[in-house]
């Protein structure tokens, strides 16, 4: 047995890639590795190790993508664990990639858990394969949603599967002074209404992009002019700055719109959510930093997981957007905002449900790195 008195694990997921959702899951997930392992030694394989180092500075961060099976095997051996995820890393085309690193990490026989995983759309055989027999070793699969869970049953996975939520609901909130808000070119005492916007992708498919952009900035006008707001866009990844451009570039009353351009962590756009009276939005951990914090918001269609925390806090969301349904979309806005105290108490009760199963992972990974420990360590002296 080694004398060493803390384990050293592995985290892997799409980290250091500048999305605040990803970097929020690896936040929630670091702090709840803390508490249960506070002498850790904790490696991340990163996209941008640079950026993941500077993050947090408490944890090591390597390279992954790119890296030889030869030059991973180094780094791995050193693991007395394996965590993969959380986030959406399970999907056509990208399963392939991070299990790549898995298998090399199971050929020497080091444990893996998924830590709320995000599974699907998963059709592509090859990738649904490799996710199957590379879960099937796992010690524990834990997933983010029950969509999460039907994808890898469908996929022929026949381990037990434990649903919790997104580790973003561990998070907790940093201050967000209204000395910012100004910086960012909103006036002091003004109604504020978050506005989340990504690409089109499955949430359009029969829009061009200019289409797009016209629908959700008669979105955006009419938000405006309904609760004489303003709309502060937030991107919660690069790209999503082009796409809130482009919404402002067609709005009627652009003047009312502004774009988030300092470079916050997660926490602190948590905060943010204090000042909104609405939020309305695309991107996941948009919408769960506003159930959080207790902000009115309304999911515009784009995925699955989008749904499913819909359906998980009580909340509408429509299917669809297109020109069709603009009317349908406008008149949702419209009785979110009539009914949002009516519905301020349910939606928070189930928050605090939603809250509880992210710390169901915790739970579950405490118990792995109990039996690790017990094998592993011997006692300080």
């Amino acid at each position: 047995m080694r004398e060493r008195t803390g384990l050293t694990i592995g985290v892997l997921g799409s980290y250091g890639g500048r999305n605040l959702g990803d970097e929020a899951i690896l936040t929630g997930l670091l702090d709840d590795l803390r508490r249960h392992e506070p002498n850790a030694r904790i490696i991340v394989f990163s996209r941008n190790p640079a950026h993941t180092a500077l993050a947090h500075p408490e944890v090591e961060a390597v390279p992954w993508e790119g890296v030889s099976r030869v030059d991973s095997s180094p780094v791995l051996n050193q693991l007395d664990l394996l965590i993969l995820g959380g986030g959406g890393i399970l999907y056509d085309k990208e399963a392939r990639r991070y299990l790549r690193v898995v298998r090399v990490a199971q050929e020497r026989g080091l444990p893996l858990i998924t830590y709320a995983v995000g599974v699907g759309p998963l059709t592509d055989t090859l990738d649904s394969g490799m996710v199957r027999e590379t879960l099937a070793q796992a010690v524990e699969v834990t997933v983010r949603d029950q969509e999460s869970r039907m994808v890898l049953e469908e996929a022929g996975l026949v381990n037990p599967i434990t649903v919790t939520a997104d580790p973003a609901f561990l998070l907790e909130p940093e201050e967000f002074p209204q000395q910012w808000l100004r910086e960012e070119g909103v006036p002091a005492g003004s109604r504020l209404v978050g506005l989340s916007v990504r690409e089109p992708g499955r949430a359009a498919e029969r829009l061009d992009v200019d289409g797009y952009h016209r629908l959700l900035a008669q979105i955006s006008d009419f938000l405006v002019h309904r609760i004489d707001a303003y709309v502060l866009f937030v991107p919660m990844e690069r790209d999503d700055i082009r796409h809130s451009h482009g919404v402002l570039s067609h709005m009627t009353a652009a003047d009312r719109g502004r774009i988030l351009h300092g470079d916050y962590r997660p926490a602190q756009i948590l905060g943010l959510m204090r000042h909104f009276d609405l939020a309305v939005g695309m991107r996941l951990h948009f919408l769960i930093f506003a159930a959080m914090m207790g902000t009115p918001f309304l999911p515009l269609p784009y995925a699955g997981k989008v749904f499913d925390l819909a359906q998980r806090l009580g909340v509408p969301a429509l299917r669809g957007v297109e020109r069709e349904v603009e009317g349908p979309l406008l008149a949702e806005v419209d009785r979110l905002w009539d009914e949002r105290a009516a519905r301020a108490d349910e939606t928070a009760r189930r928050v605090a449900e939603v809250c509880e199963q992210a710390r169901g992972t915790s739970q579950v990974t405490r118990s792995v790195l109990d039996s690790i420990r017990a094998r592993t360590l011997t006692p300080a002296v």
